[in-house]
């Protein structure tokens, strides 16, 4: 019987590890999407696990969510935080703050 549960415990393991993987994927294509569009630098081109909660879908299962925090830039020189947050393998958050605008030295 302890093998059985030794054995279950490693099947668990190892979904949760796979799973994991795959919704960072998500979120790393998600953020380098996002930023291409917006003409921002995804900084270190990957997501950190911020938050991991379970939580229920539309239908009323259960599924982990996940925030994942990143770093963007406008000009490279300075860093911006942003997060998304995955329910499953399906993005359900973006924060993208906009990047504040430089006043012209010039007026019209």
């Amino acid at each position: 019987m302890l093998e059985i549960g030794v054995l279950a415990a490693f099947g668990a393991g190892g979904w949760f590890w796979w799973d994991s993987l795959q919704a960072r994927e998500a979120a790393n294509s998600a953020i380098r999407l996002a930023c291409r569009a917006r003409c921002l630098l995804f900084l270190d081109d990957t997501v950190a696990l911020a938050g991991l909660r379970p939580a229920r879908n539309d239908e009323g299962r259960m599924q982990l969510r996940r925030v994942y925090r990143f770093e963007f830039s406008d000009t490279g020189n300075n860093r911006r935080a942003g997060s998304v947050t995955l329910q499953g393998s399906r993005i359900v958050g973006f924060d993208l703050p906009a990047m504040p605008r430089e006043e012209s030295s010039w007026r019209v």
